[in-house]
């Protein structure tokens, strides 16, 4: 996987709104937030247009979106937020630029479309709150933020207050992807469809109706999704909503019964979703889980900034390379075989 460069005070990250429509007024304390980071904030052009309930036409947004992607000054692209209308514009938009030039696209929810793209395109990906939430994250959440966008290492202790019953213990690596379940069910069969196969699946919901999410796993499981992962980490599940004749189980029941009788890690409750305490999770990287009675260890493998140089350019390099020691023995061969002949000619 591709890892974009790591932030660093003085770079210029771009705001866009690919989905729903926003104001400046709800994004301000944000904006205060990561310029005291000493990042520079670049508004898209139509970050604040407004189309019924989108922000701005899916032209307008395709165009700031792909401008956000090929401007050069540009390091980490902040999605203002989420909502409904990533999946209308994202075959509209062309991500090769990042292969050579990648940088951090940063958000949730909706913005899962975006993140199952990018790990279509090997490059990993920042799953964190939009603009409209980061305001509302407690500092810790905040430090760890901006800790890995700025390169250093992150990990997760969590002590459970008491055992959950529904969690499976175990060890693992793997590979972190996901994002939100209603994106990642309605992706199935298309270009930004995530192999899950021996990846560590993380999932979080928000406001569905309960057989809803019965029906969304269930999707998942006809599809082959569920039976070859490491493991299984289900975030903020919450503001579930039932029929007058009640489903009878919670979203959790829901899920861990969907995922019963696989051989693998999993785990409830993790502090990121539709939550003030949206905790950072890089997608794409390597990690590793373990899950046990009292607590949940999560270990983000580091990578360094010479591991950054995306994988084109190290195979150019590399033929680059070849192709020259190629011609350097040709004429090293030349130039021996004239100095025999002219030896033999005399």
């Amino acid at each position: 996987m591709i890892t974009p460069p790591y932030l660093k005070p003085g770079d210029s990250i771009a705001i866009v709104a690919p989905a729903r429509k926003i104001s400046l007024s709800e994004i301000s304390e944000s904006i205060e937030i990561l310029q005291s980071w000493g990042l520079r904030i670049v508004f898209s052009k139509n970050l604040f247009e407004s189309e019924n309930q989108f922000a701005g036409t899916d032209k307008q947004r395709i165009e700031d979106f792909q401008e956000a992607i090929n401007n050069p000054e540009i390091k980490a692209i902040f999605c203002a937020r989420g909502g409904y209308g990533c999946v209308r514009i994202i075959d509209q938009i062309d991500f090769s630029p990042l292969l050579s030039s990648p940088k951090w696209i940063v958000g949730f929810s909706d913005i899962t479309v975006f993140l199952s793209k990018l790990n279509m395109n090997g490059i990993e990906g920042l799953h964190a709150p939009v603009m409209k939430t980061l305001k509302d994250a407690p500092q810790e959440t905040l430090n760890r933020i901006k800790n890995t966008l700025f390169g250093e290492s992150l990990q997760y202790n969590i002590q459970l207050e008491e055992e959950n019953p529904l969690n499976i213990g175990g060890e693992c690596t793997g590979e972190i992807v996901g994002g939100n379940l209603s994106i990642l069910y309605s992706l199935i069969g298309s270009n930004c469809d995530v192999d899950l196969r021996n990846k560590i699946l993380f999932i979080e919901d928000l406001d569905e109706y309960l057989y809803h999410i019965d029906r969304m796993m269930m999707g998942l499981k006809r599809a082959g999704k569920l039976s070859e992962l490491k493991a299984l980490i289900v975030g903020d599940v919450s503001q579930m909503n039932d029929n007058i004749i009640p489903y009878g189980k919670t979203a959790e029941e829901i899920i861990r019964e969907t995922v019963e009788g696989y051989n693998y890690p999993v785990c409830f409750n993790f502090p990121a979703g539709h939550i003030s305490n949206n905790n950072p999770l890089i997608f794409g990287r390597t990690i590793s889980l373990s899950i046990k009675k009292s607590d949940i260890n999560i270990d983000f493998f580091t990578q360094s900034n010479e591991k950054t140089l995306d994988k084109p350019k190290k195979r150019i390099l590399k033929i680059g390379l070849a192709l020259a020691g190629f011609f350097i023995a040709i004429w090293l061969f030349y130039q021996i075989v004239e100095r025999l002949i002219m030896r033999f000619s005399m």
